[in-house]
């Protein structure tokens, strides 16, 4: 039997982990939201409403978004300015900076 290597998930311990709990409540939170957006297009709700609920809903999600930036500078780009210092290594540093910037600038479409 041929042994196979399996990749090493290199995303291990997120930085949003110790705040898991209050994430995905506020995520639930937001799925209500949507489904109560649904309900209002069903029942022929005013469309300034419905707008007015999707605002709220954009910015719930915009709010989670930034505090998933917040985390990953925190953990992922301080840990890889760490790996970067002990292995004189930057391209460390650079791919996180990488990845933080692509995201952002997919927030800001």
């Amino acid at each position: 039997m041929e042994n196979i290597a399996l990749p090493i998930d290199e995303h291990v311990g997120h930085g949003y982990t110790a705040n898991k709990e209050a994430l995905l409540k506020r995520l639930n939170r937001i799925e209500g939201q949507v489904r109560g957006v649904n309900r209002m297009v069903n029942e022929d709700k005013y469309c300034i409403d419905i707008l007015t609920q999707i605002s709220a809903i954009n910015a719930a999600l915009h709010k989670v978004s930034l505090g998933l930036v917040e985390e990953h500078v925190s953990h992922c780009v301080v840990n890889a300015a760490a790996q970067s210092i002990e292995t004189g290594d930057q391209s460390f540093v650079d791919e996180k900076v990488a990845e933080v910037t692509t995201a952002v600038g997919r927030l800001l479409r």
